[in-house]
């Protein structure tokens, strides 16, 4: 955080004692020649602050916002110019007939209120300079605050909204996971497979990933392997030999990626490849992450009659959403498909890594 953002943070939490501070400083610069008394100095500098603060308030939370609205500019024009006007008048006719009799040695002569007030060039030339000198700096230190708080609480609100987003995504996905996954456990318990329990147990583990290490908004790609393999085990128990699944990764350094996007894949490539029942359907995996450049294959077979509308697959439309939100410019997705093969590419370029981790690879094939 810069000094400039401290101070703004500052003057923005502790308000009042912020405007105290700054004319307590210019209090404290000479408001009248060398030589005077310091009690005249006192008395000097108190009026003399009291006229620069109606002109800057006058300026700063007034004209500027009417201004700044888009207001007609006639008019603030107009506002203005009476307002500095009798904040001219005002600040002469006090230092006529107030201050100047308690600092300067009578007799001396005095003008009238009359003559003040139709004295345009000397509240003008003197007092309209003096006075509005600092309103414009005092201005633009609001302009700057201003901005500045409206920044931060647009990006707030924006983190705001893409997180709730996220959390309205991830609440379609792992619904869609469970009902399908359950579906599964059921096919096994109306045979009353012996599988049935490892199912069960399989699914407590990937539950416990996805409830309870995927709160935050970016889990390890080491984490998301682990749940990919406990999937596919979890999965390969209700095929039979006819489906071959083969899963390969490397990855030199972790990093971190949003949670669920790469089962979320591959529980497509599962629904709409080995559950179509397509003859001797086959699966491949592919993950490597090198120098923070993520890429993940993964490619099924499949009937082409039976998905026309794959694209339209709520897995797929959730990762789509998912890596607009948070990978807006650092990310590639596409789908292609050919008579019989079904592929799903995805590349990130990650950041944000996580503690390094020794290099490791592996491979999965089931067959």
């Amino acid at each position: 955080m810069t000094i400039l953002e401290k101070a703004i943070r500052y003057s923005t939490i502790y308000r009042v004692s912020g405007h105290i501070l700054f004319w307590l400083v210019v209090f404290i610069v000479p408001q009248c020649p060398e030589g005077t008394s310091l009690r005249d100095m006192v008395i000097n500098n108190a009026f003399y602050i009291f006229f620069y603060m109606l002109a800057c308030y006058f300026v700063a939370y007034f004209i500027m916002p009417k201004f700044l609205k888009g207001e007609n500019y006639g008019l603030v024009i107009l506002y203005f110019i009476i307002g500095s006007y009798l904040i001219s008048a005002f600040s002469r006719i006090m230092v006529v007939h107030v201050l100047e009799p308690l600092t300067r040695q009578p007799p001396f002569e005095k003008e009238s209120i009359i003559e003040i007030l139709t004295d345009i060039r000397k509240l003008v030339v003197v007092y309209f300079l003096q006075n509005f000198s600092l309103a414009w700096i005092f201005g633009f230190i609001k302009l700057v605050k201003d901005q500045y708080i409206i920044k931060q609480r647009t990006l707030l609100l924006e983190k705001e909204k893409t997180e709730a987003e996220l959390n309205v995504l991830k609440a379609q996905l792992n619904p869609h996971f469970l009902f399908n996954t359950l579906n599964n456990i059921y096919s096994l318990s109306l045979v009353n497979s012996p599988v049935t329990s490892p199912s069960i147990a399989g699914l407590s583990e990937i539950l416990d990933h996805v409830l309870y290490r995927c709160n935050g908004n970016f889990v390890p790609v080491s984490s998301e392997i682990k749940l990919l393999e406990n999937y596919i085990n979890l999965e390969k128990l209700r095929y039979d030999e006819r489906l071959t699944v083969n899963f390969s990764y490397s990855v030199d350094e972790d990093h971190d990626i949003v949670p669920l996007l790469l089962l979320s894949i591959v529980e497509n490539a599962f629904k709409h490849g080995a559950g179509e029942d397509i003859g001797r359907p086959e699966i491949d995996i592919e993950l490597k992450l090198n120098a923070g450049n993520f890429y993940f294959k993964v490619s099924n077979t499949f009937e082409m009659e039976k998905n026309s509308e794959r694209n339209e697959k709520i897995g797929l439309e959730n990762i789509r959403k998912q890596l607009e939100l948070v990978y807006p410019q650092n990310h590639k997705f596409k789908t292609y498909a050919d008579e019989s093969t079904f592929v799903t590419l995805l590349t990130i370029t990650l950041f944000k890594p996580v503690k390094p981790e020794p290099h490791h690879e592996g491979k999965m094939s089931f067959s």
